[in-house]
């Protein structure tokens, strides 16, 4: 993330020359000769034509005043900010800051000029590459100013590319309150370093928002239903990815998948199994014994009884397996389908399962209305558990 802060001027003396008179008491500079202030403008006129002159000849005077009277360090500190400006307008970033510091660390100078080439020294030490100094700088005049909204969001950002996640999420904090409309690239940062502290709840609102700007960003719809989840919110989960598969922004299996996932996660069965039958139906999912099992198992949760029937006997065609012949015999003998029962438990019996007899034995003896009893009383369980679902993926991006 780019900011510039509107608390950075140009390094210009213009102000401060007016300063050392009585214009500007609130500086209390001292006064200068007539002739440094000459100087000083004679040198401010050549920066934009000369400013490697500028440059030397400022940090020449800067030391040849060292040492000196009030008026002298005074006008030693402003040659120091003339040979910053000259250097930064060459992009010779370090020398400038180096040059700014020592002239902060003038005897005499006024805390508010100290102040903002404090600000001024933080942004020329980030320029310059020089990212621990400079975000140590900017925190401290961070510290005794109210930044602007760009300035803390460069703050987060420098905590965040160092891993102090508690930090960075409280500088976004600071950035989002003085922020009348931060834009999508920051909320979704502001996201990121939410999350990665452990905010989860502001995680998701940054994410929200986010949505609310910039909608057509799928990872951003993935993310935010990943959160709500992860806050134990499964409805809310559900309802994000909803209003994202209806835009259009998510889809193919993976995210079918998942939102079949969400809806069961959500307690919403019956919509998992209808959106799961739906998308077999047109072959936007496969036919196999996965998807199969889950419809039959959505179905189950759902508790429609002849849907759920209907599926396990599809899962049962199509694996063969004497286990699944022998679960849909068990629920359509508990659920009162005796042919069905018959059937399944025969196909069971086939494929080598004993206890599938002793079901068939059962129905033959006492008929489908005395099986669910007479179960009980033997202390086997007719109705099976309740499925174990598969979690969904969180797909949350960092």
């Amino acid at each position: 993330m780019h900011v510039v802060n509107s608390w950075r001027s140009p390094l210009r003396l213009t102000l401060l020359l007016l300063g050392s008179g009585v214009a500007l008491p609130a500086l209390a500079a001292p006064t200068l000769s007539g002739g440094t202030i000459r100087d000083l403008r004679a040198l401010e006129q050549q920066m934009d034509s000369a400013p490697a002159v500028v440059e030397g000849k400022a940090a020449d005077q800067a030391q040849r005043l060292a040492g000196g009277n009030a008026s002298d360090r005074w006008a030693q500190a402003l040659y120091l900010q003339l040979a910053a400006g000259a250097e930064a307008s060459q992009q010779k970033y370090a020398e400038a800051a180096d040059h700014l510091a020592e002239a902060r660390s003038v005897d005499g100078v006024d805390a508010a000029q100290r102040n903002r080439w404090l600000g001024q020294e933080a942004d020329l030490r980030l320029k310059a590459g020089q990212k621990e100094q400079g975000r140590e700088l900017l925190g401290e005049w961070l510290t005794s100013n109210d930044g602007d909204a760009s300035s803390l969001w460069q703050m987060a950002q420098l905590e965040a590319e160092r891993e102090s996640w508690e930090s960075a999420a409280d500088w976004v904090e600071k950035a989002r309150r003085a922020s009348d409309s931060p834009s999508a690239d920051q909320l979704a940062f502001a996201a990121a370093v939410m999350q990665r502290s452990g905010r989860l709840d502001e995680a998701l609102v940054a994410l929200q928002q986010r949505l609310d700007q910039a909608a057509d960003d799928p990872e951003a719809w993935r993310r935010a239903a990943g959160l709500a989840q992860k806050l134990g919110e499964p409805v809310r989960a559900a309802a994000i990815w909803e209003a994202g598969w209806r835009q259009g922004l998510l889809d193919g299996a993976e995210d079918l998948n998942r939102r079949i996932h969400l809806q069961l996660a959500a307690g919403t069965p019956a919509r998992a199994a209808e959106i799961l039958d739906d998308a077999l139906a047109q072959g936007a999912l496969p036919e196999d014994e996965e998807h199969l099992r889950l419809l039959a198992e959505s179905w189950h949760l759902a508790r429609d009884r002849e849907q759920a029937m209907q599926a396990w006997q599809r899962l049962a065609e199509k694996t063969g397996s004497g286990a699944d012949w022998l679960h849909l015999g068990q629920l359509a003998s508990a659920w009162g389908n005796a042919s069905l029962a018959r059937e399944a438990l025969k196909n069971a019996k086939q494929q080598g399962v004993a206890q599938a007899e002793e079901w068939q034995a059962l129905l033959d003896e006492a008929g489908a209305a005395e099986v669910l009893p007479v179960m009980e009383e033997t202390g086997r369980a007719v109705e099976p558990n309740e499925p174990e679902l598969q979690e969904p993926g969180q797909q949350e991006s960092e």
